[in-house]
């Protein structure tokens, strides 16, 4: 796939941006409850489960925000760790497990971006803290993802700013890029929190990567 010769005459391949959703677009399954089952003992994990099901069920039912409830189980597993504590167990997730959730397609596809000199972002309601590990790992040095508050080098298990997903991926990536205007924007994404971003593409690929599709 080539960029239209129409649009390649106009747009030089540095003014091309191709954003990624991670989730569910280049993985196989959503890579937090993965993380959690990493780090997280075994007796914490299932307690920590146990209390935070109704706040699951709630979710489901539509009276709690998704952020709400990812803030909750940051809470829960993390809050008072150190952050050192917490990015080693990161590190050893995005270089031992992580890799293996990807997609082969979608690996392959932010392949062909860099070879044609574009600028790939990788744009994800997940931890920007292993995001960013594993993007380094492919070549990749834009990662828009939920960031963690940090207080004296602990974590609060509080989200700093706003959950990366929906609208605020296009709000990130406009502060990244400081406008949208001018620019040829390929967009990959596979659900809802998706839907802002495919949007304001040029190209949107929606489940582009997954079997059948």
């Amino acid at each position: 796939m080539t960029l239209p010769a129409r649009l390649a005459a106009v747009y030089p391949s540095g003014m091309t941006v191709a954003v990624f959703d991670f989730d569910g677009t280049l993985t196989r399954v959503d890579s937090f409850p993965v993380f959690l089952a990493g780090a997280v003992p075994p007796l914490k994990l299932a307690a920590g489960l146990a209390a935070l099901s109704p706040s699951v069920a709630a979710m489901a039912l539509g009276r709690l925000a998704n952020w709400r409830l990812k803030e909750a189980f940051l809470t829960r597993f993390f809050a008072g760790l150190p952050l050192a504590n917490l990015q080693e167990k990161a590190r050893r997730f995005s270089s031992r497990r992580l890799p293996s959730l990807v997609r082969p397609a979608g690996l392959e596809r932010i392949r062909w971006h860099q070879e044609q000199g574009h600028r790939v972002v990788i744009a994800s309601a997940s931890l920007e803290l292993y995001l960013r590990m594993w993007a380094e790992s492919v070549g990749v040095e834009d990662v828009l993802g939920t960031r963690l508050e940090i207080r004296d080098g602990v974590v609060t298990g509080k989200i700093l700013g706003s959950n990366c997903w929906g609208p605020e991926k296009v709000v990130r990536l406009t502060e990244l890029l400081g406008t949208l205007q001018g620019r040829v924007l390929y967009a990959y994404g596979d659900g809802e929190g998706d839907r802002e971003l495919l949007g304001v593409a040029t190209h949107a690929a929606y489940r582009s990567f997954q079997p059948g599709s």
